[in-house]
């Protein structure tokens, strides 16, 4: 079942979903759900001003049995208020949504393209389009442009929508209570800690 814009916003104002929207002056669940847009069945996020890409030129292979061929093989981008971020055409980045949110232990969040970026060929995530119950955070883009054109994208920009699904029971484990989440609490847009999984560790 997903939840409605009338539902969203009483998610949101029971504190029951939180949404920090690094914004002065929403003070208020209340407030935040004036500034948010919030759709029929849906609510959009901001661009973060963080990317990070990696330097393809440096390294010859991303191997998950090799830990050090995962680590610091990305170089972070922080973008000037009122610049833009342009994405090249094949290119792959990751970016960061402005909004922080932590997610009740019953709910699940699907993070989804606008279709007005999608008609530019800006794909927002590769396949990391789920967020887990219990987890809080900001969510990390997996950006690429299928376009033949660079595409300019601005920090603060709306950028992904999410859908929130009511799940059938609280999680037993949710997020927060995993022995290893790998990136609650997230600020930056996070790399792939794939070599932290039990079956590359020691491998």
């Amino acid at each position: 079942m997903i939840l409605s814009d009338r539902d969203i916003k009483k998610a949101i104002e029971s504190g029951r979903v939180i949404i920090d929207c690094a914004q002065p002056g929403l003070s208020t669940p209340e407030q935040v759900t004036q500034f948010m847009h919030i759709h029929a069945s849906s609510m959009d996020l901001r661009l973060g001003s963080v990317f990070k890409l990696y330097d393809h030129s440096k390294f010859a292979i991303l191997d998950p049995k090799n830990p050090e061929t995962l680590q610091g093989r990305m170089r972070m981008i922080t973008i000037p208020e009122g610049e833009s971020f342009i994405v090249q055409p094949g290119e792959f980045v990751l970016g960061v949504t402005m909004e922080t949110i932590t997610v009740p232990d019953d709910l699940v969040v699907r993070v989804e393209g606008r279709s007005s970026l999608g008609r530019l060929g800006i794909i927002v995530h590769s396949t990391a389009g789920f967020v887990d119950p219990g987890f809080s955070g900001t969510i990390t883009l997996e950006i690429s442009n299928l376009n033949r054109m660079p595409v300019a994208l601005y920090p603060g920009m709306r950028v992904c929508q999410l859908a929130f699904e009511q799940m059938t029971s609280p999680a037993e484990t949710p997020y927060n209570k995993k022995p290893h989440s790998k990136y609650l609490n997230q600020v930056l847009p996070e790399e792939s800690r794939l070599m932290t999984d039990p079956e590359f560790v020691g491998a």
